[in-house]
């Protein structure tokens, strides 16, 4: 799906590999145009982070200098994450203070 206008994505989940990561992204450069990409993470996504950084690195944008020097992931804990991604909790953006009325209303 090529959604035109796009020039900025929001990870919020750190995806569980390299190529699963420039597809999210690349939704923001499509036919030679520019965007950003934010992704956030937690403690337990740092063995993910490197690979994605070399990525990044790679395509000549900045990397700060405490993600290169994360462990390497191993295959074996590559393939583990990919098949069992990380348990996360959901992720809300309406205020508790409306989900609690809705609630009382219930």
């Amino acid at each position: 799906i090529d959604f035109k206008g796009v020039n900025m994505v929001i990870n919020y989940d750190l995806p569980t590999s390299a190529v699963e990561y420039i597809h999210r992204i690349g939704r923001t450069g499509r036919a030679g145009h520019t965007g950003k990409a934010v992704t956030f993470f937690t403690e337990d996504d740092k063995p993910l982070l490197r690979s994605i950084a070399n990525v990044i690195q790679r395509a000549g944008c900045p990397v700060p200098d405490y993600i290169k020097h994360f462990p390497k992931l191993q295959s074996k804990q590559k393939k583990k994450f990919i098949k069992k991604p990380l348990k996360r909790e959901s992720i809300r953006t309406t205020p508790q203070c409306f989900l609690k009325k809705a609630k009382r209303k219930m």
